[in-house]
């Protein structure tokens, strides 16, 4: 893991060259796999929780054309609605066509995005209940960041439990740091009420390298491992609701034990027991 970096300024208002730009004001890399940033919000632009938005730069030039197209790809927004800024969590791609150039982002450089934000892990999507499941494999942990912050969650679950699985131990950190951080969050102590972190449990897990809980989720939830270490029941449809974001295995493994679970897909059309990111690609 390498060490994490941090960079934060103010930002003077400029008039962006890109089509739709916004600023960054904040880069953090967390590994050498892993980076998070900040940038400026559009002042018009509404979104709930949980939903994502494209965001991008622009391509190479077309030597045919002369022109350039923007080059975008679906990005959760991992701060919450009331934010006054917009966070992303990304992975890093050294071959990737957008990744592998915006890793390299600097505080006052210009991201393109789309500010139209969509997406299935709202709460819209999902029947009232009393706990709510958050699963997240690598960056899928960004709209549960989103969530995690968002007034609506505690008031409508008792219970939130958040599974976060990583191949290694530093991809772990940005959740972690996040979920230790709303303790001493102020605004959303006085908001949601004081001590309202003490409603999530989190059950953070590795699959390759050592750490206080190795093991896919899928695995520990199929031999009741991990519903005895987090002292509850199976997931059941009167009871519990849950978001999935992860990786294609991942999201279609999670399906399936939901059926059997009884559990049904939800969709903002229709409200059920469970919802999947499915732009989401680790």
């Amino acid at each position: 893991m390498n060490e994490m970096t941090s960079v934060s300024q103010e930002t003077s208002a400029k008039t962006p060259a890109l089509p739709d730009a916004q600023t960054v004001t904040d880069v953090k890399h967390w590994t050498d796999r892993l980076f998070s940033f900040r940038m400026t919000r559009p002042a018009s632009m509404r979104f709930r929780s949980g939903e994502f938005v494209m965001i991008g730069l622009m391509g190479e030039v077309n030597e045919k054309t002369g022109k350039a197209k923007p080059l975008l790809r679906a990005y959760s927004i991992a701060s919450p609605s009331w934010d006054e800024e917009l966070e992303f969590y990304s992975i890093k791609v050294q071959d990737g066509p957008l990744t592998s150039r915006l890793q390299h982002i600097k505080v006052g450089d210009e991201v393109i995005m789309r500010p139209k934000p969509v997406g299935t892990l709202v709460h819209d999507a999902l029947l009232p209940g009393k706990r709510i499941w958050f699963f997240a494999t690598g960056t899928g942990f960004a709209p549960f960041a989103s969530l995690l912050r968002e007034p609506q969650t505690y008031e409508d679950y008792d219970e939130i439990i958040i599974t976060h699985t990583c191949r290694e131990a530093g991809e772990l950190t940005y959740g972690r740091e996040l979920i230790e951080g709303l303790q001493q969050d102020e605004l959303l102590n006085e908001v949601i009420g004081d001590g309202f972190w003490k409603k999530i449990k989190y059950y953070p897990t590795t699959t390759r390298e050592q750490s206080p809980k190795m093991g896919r989720i899928t695995d520990l939830m199929r031999s009741g491992e991990a519903f005895d270490e987090l002292g509850v029941e199976p997931l059941n449809p009167e009871s519990d609701r849950a978001m999935i974001c992860g990786n294609l295995a991942f999201n279609l493994e999670l399906k399936e034990m939901f059926e059997e679970y009884g559990l049904e897909e939800g969709a903002n059309s229709k409200p059920a027991h469970y919802v999947v990111e499915k732009a989401f690609l680790d």
